[in-house]
């Protein structure tokens, strides 16, 4: 995608959300009775279900910041990683359903995770969290590492289906977006590969550097995109619409022959079931507030991130849709064959 393309996406996109019937623009935000007029009453807690120094980690610094700006509230993040997002995202279902505590996180703790394995009796993030607001799509990047020895993506899946589980691919946890990106390769093509899951990306891209695999999925961000300019990670594949301006040799896995691994992370606000619609209504308000203009949406087009803004409604539609995608890729069996290193 170039600049000027991307650029006139990004407008299209805002136009969508200025049309929007915003709950309460300009008029501060959920009470205790639930009827949504005068919340926050309190600073907000911003809880990322991954560890410290991933894009995602980055990102929801500055959206807490541009919240805090817009509700007049001081905005904190907490990182708890862990379980793929589990970890965090059952300490939003426990929380005060008042629209103080929030979750920043992708989908997949909400549309992977209950596939893989059975919720506690006193947690089901199906049941007790609630989606609303969707805050940026990012493209994943596949690359190989200095273990990697092939030229391109082709040379992958060859060498793996030559050597059944020699390849190691890494992603940033298990029922993460990136250990979709491998599991599809891994049913598309009929190779066995070695899926090497992380605790978050900031581990993971350590030790990529170090050629302890051979490829990883990671989402797109400026760190990442240094190593591949000064060859440090060998870009193979993207997960994205369209080729990015930062990468324009790098084929999408959808012109590789991969339309089902074409995926990208949507990361967005959760927050516990119980939490009143008013509340929620003016949570979703602020977010779209905030994605119109000011440093976010800045950072988001610089990191080559898409901004997702839009109603909490189309937001559970897109949860929706993503669950029942990833119930159909576990049915088939393709999430097999994963170590921890």
């Amino acid at each position: 995608m170039t600049a000027a393309r991307f650029r006139a996406s990004r407008r299209r996109v805002l136009q969508a959300v200025a049309a929007l019937p915003l709950a309460g623009v300009g008029q501060r935000a959920a009470s205790a009775d639930g009827d949504g007029r005068t919340w926050p009453t309190r600073a907000i807690r911003m809880v990322v279900v991954y560890p410290p120094g991933g894009v995602s980690d980055t990102i929801a610094r500055i959206l807490a910041e541009a919240l805090s700006r817009d509700l007049g509230v001081p905005a904190w993040v907490e990182n708890k990683g862990g379980a793929g997002g589990g970890v965090g995202m059952e300490a939003v279902a426990r929380a005060a359903p008042d629209g103080h505590t929030l979750a920043f996180s992708a989908l997949t703790p909400l549309t992977l995770n209950p596939l893989l394995s059975r919720p506690s009796a006193d947690h089901d993030p199906l049941r007790d969290i609630a989606p609303v607001a969707a805050v940026m799509r990012t493209p994943v990047l596949v690359a190989g590492t200095p273990a990697f020895t092939g030229r391109g993506f082709a040379d992958l899946v060859d060498e793996a289906r030559r050597r059944p589980g020699a390849i190691r691919w890494a992603s940033s946890g298990i029922a993460t977006t990136g250990h979709m990106v491998m599991a599809q390769v891994a049913a598309a093509s009929g190779a066995r590969i070695t899926h090497i899951p992380y605790h978050g990306g900031g581990p993971q891209l350590n030790d990529a550097l170090s050629g302890r695999f051979e490829v990883l999925s990671t989402n797109v961000a400026a760190l990442q995109l240094d190593y591949v300019r000064t060859g440090r990670l060998k870009a193979l594949a993207v997960g994205a619409p369209a080729r990015l301006g930062a990468l324009p040799e790098v084929p999408t896995l959808s012109e590789l022959g991969y339309p089902q691994a074409n995926l990208m992370s949507l990361f967005g606000l959760f927050v516990p079931a119980a939490t009143p619609r008013p509340v929620q209504e003016r949570i979703n308000a602020a977010v779209n507030r905030v994605l119109v203009g000011g440093p976010l949406a800045g950072r988001l087009e610089r990191a080559y991130n898409l901004p997702a803004a839009g109603g909490i409604d189309d937001f559970r539609a897109a949860v929706r849709d993503d669950y029942e995608a990833n119930r159909r890729l576990v049915a088939a069996g393709a999430l097999r064959g994963d170590r921890t290193p």
